[in-house]
C-alpha cells in the first residue's frame, strides 16, 4: 500500500479564494501544485493561446528559418525524419504540413522501429543521398546523432535538429559537464544549456509546431503576404494546435505551465476536428460527440497510434492523418484499433512473463530491475517496463533480443535520474538516449549482465525512495462535497502528469452495502454513510481482489460476504477519494470515487 502524506504547503487560501472566486478547497490544491503568486495563478485558471512563450526564444530558431526558407526558395528537397511514436509522428505531421505551406518539396520518412531502430542512422542518410535530398530537418530525434549527421555533412547535405531530448555530454575528472552538440546548421533543442528558452519541458512535437509558427510567419513576411495567406496560416496553426496537444499528452509531459494551455485548447479543437484522421480515430474508439479529456488521449487514442509503431509501421499512422477521405481514415483507423487490441495482449504476457522472473529469482533484491526477456517483441519493452515500475516501485530497464542485438527501454522513479545514471555505464551500450523517466538502449548480448551490476553497484537509492506516496490534497468531510464542487473542479483540468487530479481522505466510513459491477466483474459499487450519518455512492475501479483480501483480513471472510448480501454493520475504513459526477439515462448524482484504503 501507499504511503499517504499530507501536503501541508502554507498560504493565504481565503484571500486567494476571494481574489478569484474559488473555493478555497480549490485555492489549496492550486497551492499544493507549487502555483504561487496572482501572475502565476491567473496564467494557471485562466491562460489563453496569447500567454504560450514566444517561439523565437529557442536557441537557433533564427537560425533554422533563415537556412529552411533559403532551401525552400532554391528548390531543394527536403526530408522530415522523424519518430515511430505519439510525438515523432505528430512532429512529422506538423513539420510535413508547415513545410508545404512555405513551398516547399518536402517528403517524410519515420524509422521502422525493429529494422531500423530509433533515429538518424547511416542507412536513412544513405537512402535520402540517393534520392537527391539536400536538407534533412529531424524531429523528436537527433540531439545525440553527433556521428550520423557529421556523415550527412560528408556527403554534402544540411541537417537541421529539433528534439526535445536530453543533450548528451561529458564529464570531466572535475565534475564539469561539456555538451556534445551535433554539428548541425541548427540545433533547436530546449534543454541545451545556451537556450533561454522559459519552459524546457515542452515535446519534441511542440518543438516542431514553434518552429513552423516562425516560418509560416517569416515566409509570409518574405513574400509580402496578403490578409488572405495570412488568414490561411491561422487556419493551419489552429489545426496544428491538435496534433501538439495530443503529442504533450502522448509522450508524458508536464501539464504545467504553456503545456496546460496548449492540452486546454488542444483538447477544444480535437472535439471539433477537421482532420479525417483524427476524425476516424475518435469514431473506431467510440468518442465522437464525447467530452474528451488527457486521459481519453493517454489512454485510449494515443496507444492506437503507438501500436502501429510497435507492431507495424507508424508510417500507417503518417497516413491516416493525411487521408484525403474520411473513409479511407477509417480504414486506416480501424487498422490502429485492432493492431492495439492485439498489443495490450502481448503487453499482458510479457508482464506475467516479467513479474515471475523478478518475484522468484536473483533480481527481487536488485534495486534497479534488469528484465532480459529475449522473446518478447522489442517494441513492447517500454510498455512492459512501465507496469513493472507501478507494480514494484523502482527504476525498470526491460530488454529484448533484437536482430543486431539486445534493445532495451527503462522507465524511472522521481528520485532517480534514468538517463545520467545510463551516462555512468555507456562504454556497455551501442546506443543509448533518454532523460530522467524514460531511456531506450541498445548493447550486445554479453553486456547484458554486467549492465545489470553495475547499475546497483552505483546505485543510491534508499528504502523511503522505493515507497510509493499518495500525496492527499486537503483530509475533506464527505459532507463539504455538493455539485457545484465538483463542478468547480473542472477549473483545474487538463489532468495528468505534473497536475494530478486532486485527492482527498476522511477516517470512519462506514461501507454499508456492496455489488460486483462489470462484464469482468472488476468494479466494486457501495453505499457509504461518514461520521454524520449522511449517505453516498461510492464506486471503486482498483485491484477488486486486493480489496476483498483487505476486508477479509480486517473484518473476516464472513463479513465481506454479508456486505454483498444482506449489507455490513461492522465495516469502518479510512479512505483516499476524489468526488465526481455520475450521469446515467440523463441524471447527474454525486459519486465518491475511492483511490486507496486502509484500517
Amino acid at each position: 500500500m501507499a504511503k499517504w502524506m499530507v501536503s501541508a504547503k502554507k498560504a493565504d487560501f481565503a484571500k486567494i479564494a476571494e481574489t478569484f472566486g474559488i473555493d478555497p478547497v480549490i485555492a489549496r490544491i492550486i497551492r499544493n501544485r507549487d502555483i504561487v503568486g496572482d501572475e502565476e495563478i491567473n496564467l494557471f485558471l485562466h491562460g489563453t493561446l496569447e500567454d504560450l512563450h514566444e517561439p523565437r526564444l529557442l536557441y537557433d530558431m533564427e537560425k533554422a528559418v533563415v537556412f529552411m526558407l533559403s532551401e525552400i526558395e532554391k528548390g531543394a528537397a527536403v526530408r522530415i525524419i522523424g519518430d515511430y511514436d505519439i510525438d515523432g509522428v505528430c512532429a512529422t505531421y506538423i513539420l510535413l504540413r508547415g513545410l508545404r505551406f512555405c513551398g516547399a518539396k518536402a517528403d517524410t520518412v519515420i524509422p521502422h522501429r525493429i529494422k531500423d531502430g530509433y533515429g538518424l542512422n547511416d542507412h536513412l542518410i544513405e537512402e535520402a543521398h540517393r534520392d537527391g535530398i539536400r536538407t534533412i530537418i529531424t524531429c523528436d530525434n537527433g540531439i545525440a546523432a553527433a556521428e550520423q549527421i557529421v556523415y550527412a555533412n560528408e556527403l554534402g547535405m544540411n541537417v537541421i535538429v529539433t528534439d526535445h531530448h536530453e543533450v548528451p555530454y561529458e564529464e570531466d575528472a572535475d565534475g564539469t559537464r561539456r555538451e556534445l552538440l551535433p554539428p548541425a546548421a541548427a540545433v533547436i533543442d530546449p534543454k541545451q544549456e545556451k537556450c533561454g528558452y522559459p519552459f524546457d519541458g515542452i515535446c519534441g512535437a511542440v518543438v516542431a509546431y514553434k518552429f513552423v509558427q516562425v516560418l509560416t510567419e517569416e515566409h509570409i513576411r518574405r513574400q509580402s503576404g496578403t490578409d488572405m495567406r495570412s488568414e490561411a496560416r491561422r487556419e493551419l496553426l489552429s489545426e496544428l494546435l491538435e496534433f501538439a496537444a495530443f503529442a504533450t499528452v502522448g509522450d508524458v509531459m508536464e501539464l504545467r505551465n504553456e503545456n496546460r494551455i496548449l492540452v486546454k485548447y488542444g483538447l477544444r479543437q480535437i472535439a471539433r476536428t477537421k482532420n479525417f484522421g483524427m476524425k476516424a480515430l475518435l469514431e473506431v474508439n467510440g468518442l465522437q460527440d464525447k467530452p474528451l479529456s488527457a486521459y481519453h488521449i493517454g489512454f485510449v487514442l494515443g496507444p492506437c497510434l503507438n501500436a502501429t509503431g510497435r507492431l507495424d509501421t507508424a508510417l500507417k499512422a503518417l497516413q491516416m492523418f493525411e487521408s484525403g477521405s474520411f473513409a479511407q481514415a477509417v480504414t486506416i483507423a480501424g487498422e490502429l484499433k485492432e493492431l492495439n487490441d492485439s498489443r495490450k495482449e502481448m503487453t499482458g504476457q510479457g508482464t506475467e512473463q516479467a513479474v515471475e522472473l523478478i518475484e522468484n529469482g536473483p533480481l527481487r533484491e536488485d534495486k534497479v530491475l534488469v528484465v532480459y526477456l529475449p522473446d518478447c517483441h522489442e517494441s513492447l519493452a517500454g510498455i512492459i517496463a512501465g507496469r513493472l515500475k507501478e507494480k514494484f516501485h523502482k527504476p525498470v530497464f526491460v530488454l529484448t533480443r533484437g536482430e543486431d542485438g539486445v534493445k532495451g527501454s527503462g522507465r524511472s522513479i522521481e528520485a532517480y535520474h534514468m538517463y545520467e545514471e545510463m551516462s555512468l555505464c555507456k562504454h556497455l551500450f551501442t546506443r543509448y538516449g533518454g532523460h530522467r523517466m524514460a531511456a531506450g538502449l541498445s548493447l550486445p548480448e554479453e553486456n547484458v549482465e554486467e549492465f545489470r551490476l553495475m547499475l546497483n553497484r552505483n546505485c543510491r537509492l534508499t528504502e523511503e525512495d522505493f515507497t510509493e506516496k499518495l500525496l492527499i490534497d486537503v483530509p475533506m468531510p464527505l459532507s463539504y462535497i455538493h455539485m457545484d464542487f465538483v463542478r468547480q473542479l473542472q477549473v483545474l483540468e487538463p489532468f495528468g502528469n505534473g497536475n494530478t487530479k486532486p485527492v482527498f481522505a476522511r477516517k470512519n466510513v462506514h461501507i454499508l452495502h456492496g455489488r460486483i459491477l462489470g462484464k469482468n466483474e472488476n468494479v466494486g459499487k457501495y453505499r457509504i454513510q461518514d461520521e454524520e450519518g449522511n449517505l453516498f455512492e461510492m464506486i471503486y475501479f482498483g485491484d477488486l481482489p486486493g480489496w476483498h483480501a483487505f476486508l477479509e483480513a480486517e473484518f473476516g471472510k464472513e463479513e465481506r460476504i454479508r456486505l454483498y448480501q444482506e449489507g455490513s454493520k461492522r465495516i469502518v475504513i479510512q479512505m483516499v477519494y476524489y468526488p465526481d459526477i455520475n450521469v446515467y439515462q440523463g441524471k447527474e448524482s454525486l459519486q465518491i470515487v475511492m483511490r486507496d484504503y486502509s484500517k
